[in-house]
């Protein structure tokens, strides 16, 4: 098993003390997404050695949210900040240490106000859990 991430993954800086202790993170860059990937290690397990509930929810949060900001960008929307506003997951299996888990946004739809997205959750290509989120936009002041 390889600590490198797959080819097309880079490593995500975006600041977060809420994820800092999980890092290294990786990101692949899509044209109407972000997807989010990490090789699970002990940090972010639970008491049974697989992926912590936490850890998965935190992560598809993340990616649906940026990947919601990646589609507002590029309908020109100047988004100052996206705040989730539900979150729900379902978890439909478990990853263990040393499994490759990807956070990929399936489905996105925004709104002036409102954006709604999907995320598949998998752990070496096989999907573990499914998140479902919505998030607040508000828009950056407009300059004169």
């Amino acid at each position: 098993m390889s600590d490198e991430p797959p080819e097309g993954f880079e490593l995500f800086t975006r600041p977060s003390p809420l994820i800092d202790p999980w890092r290294p993170l990786y990101v692949q860059r899509q044209t109407d997404r972000m997807v989010i990937g990490v090789r699970l290690r002990d940090p972010h397990t639970n008491s049974r050695a697989t992926a912590h509930g936490g850890l998965l929810a935190a992560l598809a949060d993340q990616a649906m949210g940026m990947s919601c900001g990646v589609k507002l960008h590029a309908e020109g929307v100047n988004v100052a900040n996206l705040w989730t506003t539900s979150l729900t997951v379902d978890y439909l299996g478990a990853a263990k240490v040393g499994q490759w888990l990807t956070f990929d946004t399936v489905f996105a739809r925004i709104g002036k106000t409102i954006c709604y997205a999907e995320c598949d959750i998998t752990a070496d290509g096989e999907t573990i859990a499914r998140g479902r989120a919505s998030f607040r936009v508000t828009l950056a002041a407009q300059s004169a």
